[in-house]
């Protein structure tokens, strides 16, 4: 979906551009000292950019990972050929490195991709994929968005693609066969704007629609859905799943 940020937060994301994003300890290494043996392809949502999964890249790099933060022009084309463009380039980000073990941690849309693109194709290696408010049963929000003043003037195809309708794309796509742990966000900052969700969800889409058939493990996080990847328990979640294909749910209720 398309977040909505403040020059303020912009400022803020910008000063990750100077960081160094260099693995530097923990599983990714897997117990190698000279470098990484997982690669983890990041995957934003409609309407960003690498740059929003920035905080999500330097915690993974300290765990040990190398990290390939994909950019993708997700406003310009339909999901089938946004799957194709953004997952192949994160793949050879990780064949350049020589790295054959391959995980992806995805925001919103991102996830959808990664489906579409393994609907059709396999990825040799593919280990355990986190998803962070996925719409894997499609939006409501985006149909309503879709459908307003705006909407009919300039709607992208993959937005057109995310709704709950006959276009919808997540709701055609198999249920997913690979290790996958999801987390959806919990706080709504939009109870008053018309369209947004009336269920629990994180403004944007629901706790329901970010759930698929087949998940390894689900997690909830007090968390918008733009603010979830910056979330500093939800990183720590989402590097415990990668290496354990499961979530740390010691801290439940706590």
């Amino acid at each position: 979906m398309i977040p909505v940020l403040r020059p303020a937060i912009l400022l803020g994301l910008a000063a990750f551009l100077a960081l160094p994003s260099q693995p530097a300890r923990g599983d990714g290494r897997q117990g190698n000292p000279e470098g990484p043996t997982h690669c983890v392809v990041l995957l934003h949502g409609i309407g960003g950019f690498a740059l929003l999964l920035k905080s999500m890249e330097l915690s993974l790099a300290e765990q040990g990972y190398f990290v390939a933060n994909v950019t993708y022009p997700s406003l310009a084309d339909p999901i089938e050929s946004l799957a194709v463009e953004a997952v192949e380039e994160g793949l050879e980000r990780c064949a350049a490195q020589g790295l054959s073990r391959i995980h992806f941690v995805t925001h919103s849309m991102g996830g959808i991709l990664v489906r579409q693109y393994l609907s059709q194709e396999s990825i040799e290696g593919l280990e355990r994929v986190v998803m962070l408010a996925p719409p894997n049963q499609g939006s409501r929000f985006a149909d309503y968005v879709g459908d307003s003043p705006l909407g009919k003037v300039y709607e992208p195809d993959a937005l057109a693609q995310l709704g709950t309708g006959e276009e919808s794309v997540p709701r055609r796509l198999d249920a997913p066969d690979f290790e996958l742990g999801i987390i959806a966000g919990t706080r709504n900052l939009r109870k008053f704007i018309p369209g947004a969700p009336s269920e629990t969800s994180d403004g944007v889409v629901t706790v329901e629609e970010t759930k698929a058939s087949g998940m390894k493990d689900f997690l909830l996080a007090p968390a918008t859905h733009t603010t979830i990847v910056w979330n500093d328990e939800v990183q720590r979640q989402t590097a415990y799943f990668l290496r354990n294909g499961r979530f740390d749910h010691s801290r439940e209720g706590s």
